[in-house]
């Protein structure tokens, strides 16, 4: 469906309100999503089919403007380049003092990739963007061979890609007690230099890690998450034992909700173990982890994490507030939340391209900045990618965490930054 005639301005969603005054050099709030190809890209190429695919998702082609009481996005007519990558992965692209678009395209060799700062977008809406990019750019690279294809657009009106879709499922009669959290343990160490971030990708057969977290009699995102928990737990002392390690695990709410929007709609479950009053045993964990999963992945429960964000920016009281005295309080809204986890780890699933493109890609990527140890997950055919990012220089988290797959006898290839490749071997 092509979009309507894109509005002048949209307010920000519920969810990208708290992005503006949290953002900084060491976590950007920003996400890379990218594509491997199996031949190097033509930039030309490129720039046309990104020219095409900003029309399909008008809401990319925005600035952020501070208004007086919140942040608002303005539609632009920058034109977007493509460049060849020359900053580091997910450099800065929110400034209070620019008024730049809050997405970048660029390539390396036979990658395509797509950053996009959070504000504007969440998972879901990034990864449509980069699918209709890469099916529009095949489109052009293989003129005779995919003839008869045709990229599919971004199946939803204007409105329904710029909707708030926590907005329209709030419900002020609803009334949710706020949950109950611990302070979790927190990793510490040194850090990277600010500006840059560790980055460590495994990847890993599909079918042998699913028949892996299969024998657990658990999903592959409730596996990853307690062996996330359990690498942790084996790089701390007796005495950081005391708190519990928790993961935040973003949910998308479409599953839940419907909805065609291309901005944010995720909602944050957390998942945890505490080391120092349990065994440690991996068949522990995942069974606890289990069991959060089934307590809070409910529609009831996803309900009461959209009241909780949705009544804020409905009080009468904060809406008058202006901007200037709003921000503060959302960086130390944020802090506070920041106590309740140590890591998080995102699955976003099998990304599903259309038959006749398939064989010219190799597989996807997905990762976000961070001022922890994150890891995001998702798989294309036969290939599942597992990234981890890192402020800190130790590497610990992620080693323990392929070790272990490799000691269930799962092969996996790493990747380090610096563009060095090797495998564990089990």
């Amino acid at each position: 469906m092509k979009p309507s005639q894109p509005k002048e301005w949209n307010r920000l969603d519920n969810a990208a309100k708290i992005f503006p005054p949290n953002s900084n050099k060491r976590d950007t709030k920003t996400f890379r999503f990218a594509c491997q190809l199996k031949e190097p890209v033509c930039p030309q190429l490129l720039q046309d089919a990104l020219d095409q695919t900003a029309e399909q998702f008008p809401i990319f082609c925005s600035v952020m403007k501070h208004g007086f009481f919140w942040c608002y996005l303005e539609r632009s007519s920058q034109r977007v380049l493509v460049t060849e990558e020359n900053l580091p992965p997910c450099s800065p692209l929110y400034d209070y003092a620019m008024r730049n678009v809050l997405f970048r395209v660029s390539y390396y060799g036979p990658r395509i990739n797509l950053e996009v700062y959070h504000a504007l977008t969440d998972g879901t809406g990034a990864m449509e963007f980069l699918k209709f990019l890469v099916s529009q750019y095949l489109k052009l690279r293989y003129p005779k061979e995919l003839k008869e294809f045709t990229p599919a657009g971004y199946d939803a009106s204007q409105d329904q890609q710029t909707e708030d879709s926590f907005l329209k499922y709030y419900d002020p009669a609803n009334k949710f007690p706020r949950p109950k959290n611990k302070v979790a343990y927190r990793i510490k160490g040194e850090y990277v230099p600010v500006g840059n971030l560790q980055v460590i990708e495994g990847c890993v057969p599909v079918k042998e890690t699913l028949a892996l977290a299969k024998s657990y009699r658990v999903t592959l995102s409730v596996f990853l998450t307690a062996l996330l928990l359990q690498s942790i737990g084996e790089t701390m002392t007796v005495r950081q034992k005391r708190r519990p390690v928790v993961s935040a695990v973003p949910v998308n709410l479409r599953n839940f909700f419907p909805s065609e929007t291309a901005r944010n709609f995720f909602g944050v479950i957390n998942a945890g173990y505490h080391f120092g009053e349990g065994s440690g045993q991996f068949e522990e964990i995942v069974q606890q982890v289990k069991e959060q999963f089934a307590r809070e992945l409910t529609k009831e429960k996803l309900a009461a994490r959209i009241h909780i964000m949705a009544a804020l920016e409905c009080n009468p009281v904060l809406r008058v507030v202006p901007w200037a005295l709003k921000n503060p309080v959302l960086h130390l809204a944020n802090s506070i939340t920041k106590r309740y986890t140590t890591t998080s780890i995102s699955n976003l699933g099998k990304v599903e391209m259309p038959p006749q493109v398939q064989e010219y890609i190799q597989q996807f990527h997905v990762f976000v900045s961070t001022d922890k140890v994150q890891a995001c997950v998702c798989s294309y055919r036969d290939k599942l990618t597992i990234n981890f990012t890192s402020a800190f220089v130790s590497t610990a988290v992620p080693t323990a965490f392929f070790r272990k797959l490799a000691e269930w006898g799962i092969p996996v290839e790493i990747t380090a930054t610096r563009e060095e490749e090797g495998e564990v071997q089990g």
